[in-house]
């Protein structure tokens, strides 16, 4: 857990403050930002976090496509587009996408208009380590962690003042920081020695342009 705030606005001038506040801090090296498709976060990266790849979470996504498809239709469209990312490697799913969208575009044209538009977004995370690849395809750790948190503030309801509000917020992830540390490692040391700064940087994902 590297930091937190506690806003009532996602702006730009927001993200990008707490990304700059963030790398003043040390953070440096980063090599993949997973996130919903926020207009606002997306931008603060690229001028933020220079050159860092971008991963759509693969969730959000699908529902993009599914969005353009026909309620009955969306459990065969989604089976058929999961194929993409049972692929074993990078490699492979690029060359999967484009079949999938050539089965389908005759029938669902907007819909595989929105996955090919968005090949690059959501095939970053497969340039990383493939025992990696389960938790960084989405920003699914990051909604269940979100709910327990609304959960636990819910309970207590009303705050005295905003202070209070980032010690219950702090606590939270301060526990859920020392869960992954050290009861469920989040990364292992063999996989993360993976990522050593001298391998190649994400040459297939996008890199986020100003």
């Amino acid at each position: 857990m590297l930091g937190f705030d506690v806003v009532t606005s996602e702006d730009g001038a927001f993200w990008t403050d707490f990304l700059r506040k963030l790398k003043a801090r040390g953070l440096r090296g980063v090599r993949l930002v997973v996130s919903d498709a926020h207009a606002n976060l997306c931008q603060a990266i690229a001028e933020v976090l220079t050159g860092t790849a971008w991963q759509q979470c693969k969730v959000h996504a699908l529902r993009n496509v599914l969005s353009q498809v026909p309620k009955r239709e969306q459990a065969m469209v989604a089976s058929i587009h999961r194929t993409i990312f049972a692929q074993s490697s990078q490699e492979a799913a690029r060359e999967q996408l484009p079949r999938v969208v050539a089965e389908l575009k005759g029938r669902f044209p907007k819909a595989m208009d929105i996955l090919s538009d968005a090949e690059d977004d959501v095939l970053a995370f497969m340039a990383l380590p493939f025992e990696h690849w389960r938790q960084i395809c989405s920003t699914h750790p990051l909604e269940r962690l979100n709910r327990e948190m609304r959960r636990r503030m819910d309970v207590l309801g009303i705050f005295p003042n905003w202070d209070a509000v980032l010690r219950l917020a702090g606590a939270i992830l301060q526990e859920q920081h020392e869960e992954w540390l050290v009861a469920r490692r989040y990364f292992s040391l063999e996989s993360m020695a993976k990522l050593k700064p001298n391998k190649p940087q994400l040459a297939a994902a996008t890199l986020l342009q100003k």
